[in-house]
Protein backbone atom coordinates (compact mmCIF):
# COMPACT_ATOMS: atom_id res chain seq x y z
CA UNK A 1 0.00 0.00 0.00
CA UNK A 2 1.06 3.53 -1.25
CA UNK A 3 0.94 5.60 2.11
CA UNK A 4 1.33 8.56 0.57
CA UNK A 5 3.61 10.49 2.10
CA UNK A 6 6.98 10.17 0.26
CA UNK A 7 8.78 13.90 0.81
CA UNK A 8 6.95 14.51 3.68
CA UNK A 9 9.11 15.80 6.50
CA UNK A 10 8.65 14.50 9.77
CA UNK A 11 9.85 15.50 14.25
CA UNK A 12 10.12 12.22 15.59
CA UNK A 13 10.90 13.28 19.27
CA UNK A 14 13.15 10.27 21.58
CA UNK A 15 14.35 8.81 18.28
CA UNK A 16 17.74 7.90 19.93
CA UNK A 17 16.39 3.83 20.38
CA UNK A 18 13.39 2.36 21.73
CA UNK A 19 9.77 3.21 20.12
CA UNK A 20 11.00 6.52 18.74
CA UNK A 21 13.95 5.01 16.63
CA UNK A 22 11.88 2.24 15.34
CA UNK A 23 9.43 5.07 13.69
CA UNK A 24 12.21 7.39 12.47
CA UNK A 25 13.16 4.18 10.40
CA UNK A 26 9.49 3.08 9.40
CA UNK A 27 8.99 6.83 8.02
CA UNK A 28 12.15 7.03 6.28
CA UNK A 29 11.45 4.05 5.16
CA UNK A 30 8.46 4.99 3.28
CA UNK A 31 10.66 7.78 1.95
CA UNK A 32 10.06 10.83 4.88
CA UNK A 33 12.65 13.19 5.72
CA UNK A 34 12.89 12.37 9.27
CA UNK A 35 14.51 14.45 12.31
CA UNK A 36 15.50 13.10 15.02
CA UNK A 37 15.26 14.92 17.92
CA UNK A 38 17.59 13.29 21.41
CA UNK A 39 20.38 13.63 23.15
CA UNK A 40 22.33 10.47 21.34
CA UNK A 41 22.44 12.53 18.28
CA UNK A 42 24.69 10.02 17.01
CA UNK A 43 22.70 6.72 18.21
CA UNK A 44 19.91 8.47 15.80
CA UNK A 45 22.56 9.21 12.78
CA UNK A 46 23.08 5.13 12.90
CA UNK A 47 20.11 4.66 12.45
CA UNK A 48 20.16 5.27 8.62
CA UNK A 49 21.87 1.62 8.40
CA UNK A 50 18.74 0.39 8.77
CA UNK A 51 16.95 1.38 6.22
CA UNK A 52 15.86 -0.93 3.57
CA UNK A 53 17.62 -0.81 0.33
CA UNK A 54 16.11 1.86 -1.78
CA UNK A 55 14.65 3.89 0.65
CA UNK A 56 14.38 7.52 0.02
CA UNK A 57 13.99 8.76 2.93
CA UNK A 58 16.51 10.19 5.53
CA UNK A 59 17.20 10.63 9.01
CA UNK A 60 18.85 13.85 10.29
CA UNK A 61 20.06 13.89 14.15
CA UNK A 62 18.97 17.14 15.93
CA UNK A 63 20.16 17.30 19.77
CA UNK A 64 16.88 17.76 21.86
CA UNK A 65 16.60 17.99 25.63
CA UNK A 66 12.98 17.98 26.69
CA UNK A 67 14.10 18.88 30.23
CA UNK A 68 15.81 22.09 28.80
CA UNK A 69 14.08 24.78 27.64
CA UNK A 70 17.18 26.33 25.35
CA UNK A 71 17.55 23.03 23.93
CA UNK A 72 13.91 23.27 23.15
CA UNK A 73 13.88 26.87 21.72
CA UNK A 74 17.15 25.87 19.61
CA UNK A 75 15.44 22.67 18.51
CA UNK A 76 12.26 24.39 17.23
CA UNK A 77 14.71 26.73 15.23
CA UNK A 78 16.71 24.29 13.67
CA UNK A 79 12.91 23.11 12.70
CA UNK A 80 11.87 25.79 11.14
CA UNK A 81 14.91 26.73 9.66
CA UNK A 82 14.95 23.01 7.47
CA UNK A 83 11.38 23.87 6.58
CA UNK A 84 8.91 23.20 9.49
CA UNK A 85 7.27 19.41 8.96
CA UNK A 86 4.21 17.88 7.98
CA UNK A 87 4.40 14.95 11.04
CA UNK A 88 4.86 15.47 14.39
CA UNK A 89 5.80 12.05 16.49
CA UNK A 90 5.66 13.29 20.57
CA UNK A 91 7.07 10.76 22.18
CA UNK A 92 8.83 11.02 25.99
CA UNK A 93 10.61 8.83 28.27
CA UNK A 94 9.27 7.42 31.34
CA UNK A 95 8.94 9.56 34.06
CA UNK A 96 10.26 8.03 37.79
CA UNK A 97 8.41 5.56 39.59
CA UNK A 98 6.36 6.43 42.82
CA UNK A 99 2.71 6.44 44.73
CA UNK A 100 0.96 8.91 43.95
CA UNK A 101 0.15 9.96 47.74
CA UNK A 102 3.72 10.12 48.56
CA UNK A 103 5.45 11.94 45.53
CA UNK A 104 5.79 15.74 46.51
CA UNK A 105 3.48 18.14 44.21
CA UNK A 106 7.03 20.03 42.97
CA UNK A 107 8.01 16.85 41.34
CA UNK A 108 4.65 17.03 39.10
CA UNK A 109 5.45 20.26 38.43
CA UNK A 110 8.51 19.62 37.41
CA UNK A 111 7.60 16.06 35.39
CA UNK A 112 5.25 18.43 33.73
CA UNK A 113 7.45 20.47 32.48
CA UNK A 114 9.81 17.71 30.81
CA UNK A 115 6.95 15.22 29.77
CA UNK A 116 4.23 17.71 28.69
CA UNK A 117 5.22 21.69 27.73
CA UNK A 118 7.97 20.69 25.56
CA UNK A 119 5.56 18.49 23.39
CA UNK A 120 2.82 20.81 22.86
CA UNK A 121 5.69 23.78 22.10
CA UNK A 122 6.93 21.89 19.28
CA UNK A 123 3.86 20.96 17.78
CA UNK A 124 2.93 24.34 17.99
CA UNK A 125 5.51 25.97 16.46
CA UNK A 126 4.83 23.68 13.62
CA UNK A 127 1.01 24.10 13.09
CA UNK A 128 0.56 26.80 11.29
CA UNK A 129 2.54 25.76 8.53
CA UNK A 130 0.48 22.99 8.85
CA UNK A 131 -2.56 25.03 8.52
CA UNK A 132 -0.80 26.95 5.69
CA UNK A 133 -0.76 23.92 3.41
CA UNK A 134 -3.91 22.45 4.78
CA UNK A 135 -2.09 19.09 5.64
CA UNK A 136 -0.57 17.15 8.84
CA UNK A 137 -0.60 15.05 11.28
CA UNK A 138 0.46 14.74 14.71
CA UNK A 139 0.50 11.77 16.98
CA UNK A 140 1.65 11.26 20.64
CA UNK A 141 2.78 7.99 22.11
CA UNK A 142 1.14 7.15 25.33
CA UNK A 143 1.08 4.90 28.10
CA UNK A 144 -1.81 2.58 29.04
CA UNK A 145 -1.65 3.96 32.20
CA UNK A 146 -3.88 6.64 31.02
CA UNK A 147 -6.83 3.92 30.38
CA UNK A 148 -5.79 1.85 33.20
CA UNK A 149 -3.57 3.79 35.71
CA UNK A 150 -0.43 1.08 36.48
CA UNK A 151 0.53 0.98 40.18
CA UNK A 152 3.11 2.65 41.20
CA UNK A 153 3.47 5.39 38.16
CA UNK A 154 1.32 8.06 39.39
CA UNK A 155 3.56 10.90 37.45
CA UNK A 156 3.27 8.84 34.38
CA UNK A 157 -0.55 8.04 35.41
CA UNK A 158 -1.84 11.59 35.52
CA UNK A 159 0.57 13.80 33.12
CA UNK A 160 0.17 10.95 30.24
CA UNK A 161 -3.87 12.38 30.65
CA UNK A 162 -3.01 15.72 30.19
CA UNK A 163 -1.35 14.62 26.64
CA UNK A 164 -4.10 12.73 25.80
CA UNK A 165 -6.55 15.97 26.80
CA UNK A 166 -4.87 18.13 24.94
CA UNK A 167 -4.42 16.37 21.93
CA UNK A 168 -8.63 15.43 21.82
CA UNK A 169 -8.98 19.37 22.18
CA UNK A 170 -6.48 19.87 19.54
CA UNK A 171 -8.17 17.68 16.77
CA UNK A 172 -11.24 19.23 16.77
CA UNK A 173 -9.88 22.47 16.22
CA UNK A 174 -7.82 21.48 12.80
CA UNK A 175 -9.88 18.69 11.20
CA UNK A 176 -10.88 21.18 9.10
CA UNK A 177 -7.89 21.83 8.11
CA UNK A 178 -7.28 18.39 6.92
CA UNK A 179 -4.79 18.03 10.21
CA UNK A 180 -5.19 14.74 12.64
CA UNK A 181 -4.33 14.26 15.97
CA UNK A 182 -4.31 11.26 17.60
CA UNK A 183 -2.81 9.10 20.18
CA UNK A 184 -0.81 5.86 20.16
CA UNK A 185 -2.06 3.97 23.54
CA UNK A 186 0.99 1.46 23.60
CA UNK A 187 0.84 -1.89 25.85
CA UNK A 188 4.30 -3.85 27.10
CA UNK A 189 6.27 -3.33 24.01
CA UNK A 190 9.40 -4.54 24.36
CA UNK A 191 12.17 -1.58 25.08
CA UNK A 192 14.48 -0.89 27.31
CA UNK A 193 12.04 0.99 29.27
CA UNK A 194 9.77 -1.96 29.71
CA UNK A 195 13.39 -4.03 30.76
CA UNK A 196 13.75 -1.31 33.50
CA UNK A 197 10.25 -1.71 34.94
CA UNK A 198 10.62 -5.90 35.11
CA UNK A 199 13.81 -5.57 36.87
CA UNK A 200 12.54 -2.41 39.52
CA UNK A 201 9.35 -5.28 39.80
CA UNK A 202 11.75 -8.31 40.33
CA UNK A 203 13.25 -6.64 43.08
CA UNK A 204 10.59 -4.95 44.66
CA UNK A 205 9.01 -7.70 45.06
CA UNK A 206 12.12 -10.42 45.71
CA UNK A 207 11.34 -12.28 42.63
CA UNK A 208 13.37 -13.26 39.68
CA UNK A 209 13.24 -11.05 36.27
CA UNK A 210 12.00 -13.92 34.72
CA UNK A 211 8.91 -14.71 37.29
CA UNK A 212 7.76 -10.80 36.82
CA UNK A 213 7.90 -11.05 33.18
CA UNK A 214 5.48 -14.27 33.14
CA UNK A 215 3.00 -12.52 35.29
CA UNK A 216 2.79 -9.57 32.88
CA UNK A 217 2.82 -11.95 30.03
CA UNK A 218 -0.04 -13.85 31.71
CA UNK A 219 -2.36 -10.54 31.15
CA UNK A 220 -1.57 -10.26 27.44
CA UNK A 221 -4.35 -12.49 25.34
CA UNK A 222 -1.40 -11.95 22.33
CA UNK A 223 1.04 -14.07 25.40
CA UNK A 224 3.53 -12.06 24.45
CA UNK A 225 5.50 -8.44 24.34
CA UNK A 226 4.83 -6.01 21.35
CA UNK A 227 7.80 -5.36 19.18
CA UNK A 228 8.71 -1.77 18.47
CA UNK A 229 8.04 -2.02 14.61
CA UNK A 230 4.42 -3.43 15.13
CA UNK A 231 4.03 -0.28 16.78
CA UNK A 232 5.69 1.91 14.01
CA UNK A 233 3.50 0.42 12.09
CA UNK A 234 0.78 1.75 13.10
CA UNK A 235 2.27 5.22 13.30
CA UNK A 236 2.98 5.31 9.66
CA UNK A 237 -0.67 4.65 9.11
CA UNK A 238 -1.97 7.32 11.26
CA UNK A 239 0.18 9.68 9.75
CA UNK A 240 -0.49 8.37 6.29
CA UNK A 241 -3.01 10.26 3.56
CA UNK A 242 -4.98 6.49 4.16
CA UNK A 243 -5.58 7.69 7.45
CA UNK A 244 -7.48 11.21 6.59
CA UNK A 245 -10.13 10.08 8.36
CA UNK A 246 -8.99 9.11 11.93
CA UNK A 247 -8.54 11.61 14.31
CA UNK A 248 -8.97 12.58 17.80
CA UNK A 249 -8.67 8.42 18.46
CA UNK A 250 -6.78 6.52 21.28
CA UNK A 251 -5.40 3.95 18.98
CA UNK A 252 -4.35 0.80 21.35
CA UNK A 253 -1.32 -1.31 20.31
CA UNK A 254 -1.75 -3.58 23.60
CA UNK A 255 -2.59 -7.11 22.34
CA UNK A 256 -5.44 -6.77 24.08
CA UNK A 257 -3.73 -6.12 26.98
CA UNK A 258 -5.93 -2.93 28.17
CA UNK A 259 -9.61 -4.88 29.88
CA UNK A 260 -11.91 -2.19 28.98
CA UNK A 261 -13.86 -1.43 26.09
Amino acid sequence: MNLGIEGKRAIVLGASKGLGAAIAVALANEGVHVIGGARSTDAIGALNVKLEAGATGTITAVRLDLADPASVTAFIAEVQSAGGADIVINNSGGPTAGEAGSIAASEFSKTFDTMVTPLIAISQAVLPGMQAQQWGRIVTLTSSGVESPIPRLALSNALRQSLVGWSKTLASEVAASNITVNVVVQGRIHTDRVDELDAAAAERLNKSVDEVRAQSLSTIPAGRYGRPEELADVVAFLVSDRSSYITGSLIRVDGGMIKSI
